[in-house]
């Protein structure tokens, strides 16, 4: 084998081909390092980049009404955006375009109504997805609540529209408090069944009336008449008494 000395340590010659590359890149890196270091800068570009614009963006920001991120500063006019050093010449900036408000970064919300849409239907809520008890995640106060609420509001709307009176306003009322509706529909069930159940019984009443009346009007009619036949006998006694 042939060794190969590279700073005191033998090398094999299977490391010559590594070494080779080694040295290769370590004199191609100093090159560019003198060549980067001889390079002279330019002083147009090196007066851009030390003039500072911080004032400006914040000035611009406030005349924009928006935070300084969304404040864009064309960088081929730098000197005369450093110029500015007014709201008035910030403002006639903003109108030349040398000073831009970058527009808001939308959010898409495409995912999360497509995720809520799925679980209105059922989706993603099985027991992997739960996380607490049934009562902490939606409290029976709080349903007992929503719901007396929502049957308190319908009667308060149908008194107002005059489809209830007050009394059978003040009986629901109880009833809904005493949890004998369990949701809206029933509610509205009842009072179809009671307004109905009011007006046959009004109507019931209404006949008996009637029906009280005409046999008040003929029990009259008949004492009427036993009492015309009772003066007539009494008429044609006296004669012949005499």
């Amino acid at each position: 084998k042939v060794q190969v000395t590279w700073l005191g340590f033998p090398r094999s010659c299977q490391d010559v081909r590594l070494l080779a590359i080694f040295h290769f890149l370590h004199d191609d890196l100093d090159f560019q390092r003198q060549v980067g270091t001889s390079r002279q800068p330019d002083p147009s570009t090196a007066t851009d980049k030390m003039v500072n614009l911080r004032t400006q963006k914040r000035l611009a920001a406030s005349v924009a009404d928006c935070g300084k991120r969304k404040i864009w500063l064309d960088p081929n006019e730098v000197n005369e955006i450093s110029n500015a050093n007014s709201r008035q010449t910030i403002r006639k900036l903003i109108a030349d375009g040398l000073i831009i408000r970058k527009p808001v970064t939308m959010h898409s919300r495409a995912r999360a109504r497509e995720l809520t849409a799925a679980r209105r239907i059922g989706r993603h809520r099985g027991f992997g997805k739960r996380k607490g008890t049934a009562d902490a995640r939606m409290p029976t106060q709080v349903m007992w609540m929503r719901r007396l609420r929502v049957l308190r509001r319908l009667l308060v709307k149908y008194r107002a529209a005059g489809k209830i009176d007050k009394h059978l306003y003040h009986e629901l009322y109880h009833l809904s408090k005493g949890n004998t509706f369990k949701h809206k529909r029933a509610l509205v069930e009842h009072i179809h069944k009671a307004k109905a159940e009011k007006l046959r019984e009004e109507k019931l009443k209404a006949e008996m009336d009637a029906k009280r009346a005409k046999t008040k009007a003929a029990r009259e009619r008949r004492q009427e008449r036993i009492q015309t036949k009772r003066n007539a006998l009494e008429g044609e006694d006296e004669p012949a008494a005499e």
